[in-house]
């Protein structure tokens, strides 16, 4: 990694995962592997800070700590890129334990437990197929039609106008949405989640 992090990926250590590392890499991974319009990609950096605010706005009294894991819940992207979901479920069992086993040690880098509750699992995944819609009616070519059968509805009363940024604003913009939930939830930015203020 940049900061010289040496991350096992078959043994991922959460004293190996930096948030730099992290809001670089999702920075420059594509949405939709980059087949949308405009000037820039939209990045999975952008996109993270979207799901948590569209997390937000379904559930208002967020936890701040259920806030950060909705903002990491992509952060395994940061070494494995982003696969579309047909394509994860074609690779089987091994790639998803892979996936599971660095989202852990993400967690645990973080502060979070390694696995989130499933009603929070089922809040994120929620606002992150409804950015989905968003992005492919917007960005992507999907006709509305084929958005609502693909991804459902999104949120009553949540607007979006989806404007891809580049990749060293969009990178800053996440690490400023960690620091913020990381001084909510009360651990340090770029510090060891289990030394607390």
């Amino acid at each position: 990694m940049l900061s010289g992090r040496r991350l096992d990926l078959l043994d991922p250590s959460p004293f190996d995962i930096e948030i730099e590392d992290i809001a670089h890499g999702l920075a420059r991974v594509a949405r939709w592997n980059g087949q949308t319009i405009g000037e820039h990609a939209f990045s999975v950096a952008q996109h993270s800070c979207v799901v948590e605010d569209i997390a937000v706005h379904i559930k208002p009294d967020l936890d701040p700590r259920w806030r950060l894991a909705a903002l990491l819940h992509d952060a395994s992207e940061y070494v494995i890129g982003d696969m579309i979901s047909p394509f994860k479920s074609a690779l089987g069992v091994n790639y998803k334990a892979f996936e599971a086993r660095l989202e852990s040690a993400i967690h645990v880098r973080f502060g979070l437990p390694p696995k989130s509750p499933v009603a929070v699992k089922t809040l994120i995944k929620k606002a992150d197929r409804a950015c989905a819609f968003f992005e492919a009616t917007q960005l992507a070519g999907f006709e509305r039609s084929e958005s609502l059968k693909l991804f459902g509805a999104p949120p009553s009363g949540f607007q979006l106008t989806i404007d891809p940024l580049p990749a060293p604003l969009a990178q800053a913009r996440y690490l400023e949405r960690y620091r913020v939930l990381a001084e909510a939830v009360g651990i340090l930015p770029g510090a060891d989640a289990w030394h607390t203020e």
